[in-house]
């Protein structure tokens, strides 16, 4: 009798635990906002936020009398704290976001050079990638967002086209990121077998450091067109999310080499919630890491750090594209 007794009383407790219902005023929203992401946001212990310190300091400018525009002002103020670019807060008259990850930071990228000495007018495009074969017999392709999808058909014709080309320099400076499945998309077109490219992490609880064991990332080659020859690829700061992730798997590539600057980061698989007032907020869910298990949320060196050179501009030259070609040059003496 006793053990049945016990028993029932542990599910009625176990009913009765409720989450924290949050009231849609300055202060329930605000409190929601900082309960969701204390309990999801995955890079507290990783960037050593202290979130209870920030709670104290943020929770003394929030009143009841405030109105939208200054509750979202100190709401954005609080989250720019992270650090995060994948962070932002969506009302209908504004968004948060936290900018200072490439601002300051040397470009290393100048549009209207690509364009104008390098692209030309004559250029082809094939679903948001610029291409074309320049007159050292290299192929040029620039992507300017991962956000634009890539077909295989598309993959189909550029390589077709650079099959007789020394190399490849393929250009993702200034990409903010977009869809991950565009990442596979292209590397597949770089390797013959599969390849262990990185690891991704999920959270299994409401703690900071409360997640699941490393999942391993694989790389499949793909069963069309593929290429041999050595590939160039170029970044800068401004590299982020899916295309600093892309910039972690073509690291593990043979024949690829990436030159440039350091990339920007965002490598938080991001997450989607919403506030009592119907404030809608994205944030970094679900930590990645490269194939050595290493973060790369801060970003990823290149194998060969090139800056733009003040001089080479005043020709109208990109220094980093210029050095790409270099080096496809000389391992195209090599293997003759």
């Amino acid at each position: 009798m006793k053990k049945i007794i016990c028993l029932l009383f542990v599910v009625i407790m176990v009913s009765c635990i409720k989450e924290p219902d949050f009231s849609n005023t300055p202060k329930g929203n605000f409190e929601a906002l900082w309960h969701l992401m204390d309990e999801r946001y995955c890079f507290f212990t990783y960037k050593k936020i202290n979130w209870d310190s920030i709670h104290n300091v943020y929770a003394k400018r929030i009143n009841d009398n405030m109105n939208e525009e200054q509750l979202f002002e100190v709401l954005s103020k609080m989250l720019n704290e992270l650090k995060d670019g994948h962070v932002n807060l969506y009302a209908s008259f504004d968004v948060s976001r936290y900018w200072a990850w490439f601002e300051k930071y040397a470009p290393n990228f100048n549009d209207s050079i690509v364009k104008n000495n390098y692209l030309g007018t004559d250029y082809k495009i094939a679903s948001g990638i610029d291409y074309k074969v320049l007159e050292d017999n290299v192929g040029y392709m620039y992507y300017e967002s991962f956000a634009d999808a890539v077909g295989e058909g598309n993959l189909d014709q550029i390589i077709s086209k650079f099959s007789i080309c020394n190399g490849i320099i393929i250009d993702v400076r200034n990409n903010g990121g977009g869809d991950l499945t565009n990442v596979n998309v292209i590397a597949s077109r770089f390797i013959n077998e599969r390849k262990l490219v990185g690891y991704i992490s999920h959270k299994t609880g409401k703690g900071h450091d409360d997640f699941s064991p490393l999942f391993p990332k694989y790389l499949d080659a793909t069963t069309r067109l593929r290429y041999q020859k050595p590939v160039i690829v170029l970044t800068n700061r401004q590299c982020y999310s899916a295309a600093n992730d892309f910039i972690s798997v073509m690291k593990q590539l043979p024949n690829v080499t990436i030159i440039g600057d350091r990339t920007g980061g965002g490598s938080g698989l991001p997450f989607h919630s919403e506030l009592p007032n119907g404030w809608s907020i994205r944030f970094s869910a679900s930590p990645m890491y490269d194939a050595d298990k290493t973060q790369t949320e801060f970003g990823i060196d290149p194998d060969v750090n090139v800056q733009m050179k003040r001089s080479d501009m005043e020709k109208g030259l990109d220094t980093i594209i210029e050095e790409a070609r270099k080096l496809i040059a000389e391992k195209a003496k090599q293997s003759l």
